[in-house]
């Protein structure tokens, strides 16, 4: 027997166990790329709207930070300008989750012990977690590469590539990370660092190069070293569209092939189920007497994580909202678009109301992963000894509750304290606005509640939901979207502040129905029997 032996089968199990997760992120991350080229030709349509994006891209750092700069003014290239980093990130988020999931979490819950015990070769899970990673990037690279082929068939090619090498960067970033940590849940908290100093490196890098826009349109231009240092700055320099630079792509080779040899030599150097980094061993320090202080002693790094996110994203957001209106300039497609997520007011006012809804989504995701810690907590068999004591499962469940939808309030407090250092005024409107998102972050959470008490199998579908309603607020109105569709997202009728009128109605039936939720949910957990 090889040290792969049983690899196949396992590949096998780990697509099968994926088969509805992964494919919606790879859905999502296609229709997100894909839906760009008619959004904006509308945005862009004639040369003088792209010369001024690209005067306005090259003398905004905010607006390099938060996109990167534009190397090429056709649809094609417009494309990869505007969602190529973020695409980038949601490969890379797919990736680590397919492989911490298939590695770290499978010996945390005693599987990979149980396979081992038959013909199943030392290093076959890690390479089979890699392999199931690669067909996701594939797909992902093949559906971009196809849509975009009308474009140009190359620069479509090099996107393709591009993305699905980014998120094997970040799959072979997880394999090594799954082998120094004995949790996955820090494997995968760890993991999103490493992405997210990618991306903070790439937006430094990209911030500080002035005039690299309009000199990639002359010379071929230069970029900072700070984005060198970044895989999503590789993808950037990759230029699709733009006399691509297929020579990046060895890049991402190199790494893919390095970080994948570590991940291998550590695999074979310590025992199943153990790692280099052991957690620390008992007693707790600290208070631990109630179930609220165990919950956030399992939660905190992932809030304190959110929140200095949130706190940043508030201060890049900030810092455009001085120059919306330049960014905007005449273009009055770009102008309707931002009316229609923020409102008829002013178009700053409406800028800062379409920012904020945005964070507002992003934060109905942080909901639905603390809320499903509950589901976590279960299934690992560490709810049980928890419950056998004088602890009711509501009381149980009441902890990670407040840390869900009181720490999805703290992060959006946070995010109206970045506006205030990035925009400096109108510190109280933007408060209100970024308070007046909770009632429809509650309404997600309390969905999720619902779907992990009265059906935990189906808890994993808060996610999709939660998606679903990302992607209807977030890329309907660049769609023109039927406002029948449009008001399926609860965000949809709240109040667009700051600049609208406040209305109580809308926002105190989504708190009801967000109270009616939980509260269903609650007591399905209650009449259940626990799951294992």
């Amino acid at each position: 027997m090889t040290t792969l032996t049983g690899t196949g089968t396992l590949l096998r199990f780990a697509l099968r166990r994926d088969r509805v997760t992964t494919p919606v992120w790879i859905a999502v991350n296609t229709l997100m790329v894909l839906s760009m080229p008619n959004t904006l030709k509308g945005l862009y349509g004639t040369d003088a709207e792209r010369a001024d994006l690209v005067r306005q891209v090259d003398t905004n750092a905010s607006f390099r930070a938060l996109i990167g700069p534009l190397f090429d003014t056709s649809l094609g290239g417009l494309t990869a300008w505007r969602v190529g980093v973020y695409a980038g990130l949601l490969a890379a988020v797919t990736s680590l989750l397919v492989v911490v999931r298939h590695t770290r979490d499978e010996e945390e819950t005693g599987r990979a012990e149980l396979l081992a015990s038959g013909a199943v070769g030392r290093r076959a899970s890690l390479t089979a977690a890699l392999l199931a990673a690669a067909v996701a990037n594939g797909v992902l690279a093949l559906l971009v590469a196809a849509g975009l082929s009308g474009q140009g068939t190359a620069g479509a090619l090099a996107l393709g590539l591009g993305l699905g090498a980014v998120g094997m960067v970040f799959a072979t970033t997880a394999a090594i990370v799954a082998q120094l940590t004995e949790s996955a849940r820090l494997a995968r908290g760890l993991t999103s660092g490493v992405l997210g100093a990618a991306f903070v490196l790439r937006a430094a890098g990209d911030s500080a190069t002035t005039g690299g826009t309009s000199q990639a349109f002359g010379t071929g231009g230069g970029s900072s070293v700070w984005t060198w240092l970044s895989p999503l700055g590789w993808l950037e320099n990759l230029r699709p569209f733009a006399a691509a630079r297929w020579w990046v792509l060895l890049l991402f080779a190199a790494s893919v092939l390095v970080q994948a040899a570590v991940a291998y030599v550590l695999a074979g150097r310590r025992d199943l189920g153990m790692s280099f980094f052991p957690a620390r061993p008992g007693p707790a320090t600290g208070r631990l007497g109630t179930t609220a202080a165990l919950a956030w002693r399992l939660q905190r790094g992932g809030v304190l994580g959110w929140s200095l996110g949130f706190f940043l994203a508030g201060v890049i957001y900030g810092g455009l909202t001085e120059g919306a209106a330049d960014l905007v300039g005449d273009n009055q497609n770009a102008r309707e678009i931002f009316e229609r997520m923020g409102g008829q007011s002013g178009l700053t006012d409406a800028f800062v109301a379409s920012m904020v809804g945005m964070l507002g989504l992003i934060a109905a995701l942080y909901v639905v992963a603390s809320v499903l810690r509950l589901n976590g907590e279960e299934t690992s068999g560490r709810a049980e000894p928890l419950l056998a004591c004088a602890v009711s499962r509501p009381r149980w469940a009441a902890g990670h509750l407040t840390i869900a939808f009181g720490g999805s309030a703290l992060i959006m407090l946070l995010a109206s304290a970045g506006f205030a250092v990035g925009y400096g005024k109108e510190v109280g409107p933007i408060v209100g606005a970024c308070l007046v998102q909770l009632p429809a972050v509650w309404v997600i959470g309390g969905l999720a509640v619902l779907l992990y008490g009265a059906a935990p199998r189906l808890a994993p579908a808060a996610w999709g939901v939660a998606v679903a309603v990302l992607l209807i607020s977030w890329v309907g109105p660049a769609l023109n979207a039927p406002q029948l569709v449009l008001d399926l997202s609860p965000f949809g009728h709240l109040p667009k502040l700051p600049g609208g009128e406040m209305a109580w109605t809308p926002v105190l039936v989504l708190l009801a129905l967000a109270v009616g939720l939980t509260a269903a949910g609650l007591t399905g957990l209650r009449r259940r029997d626990l799951t294992a």
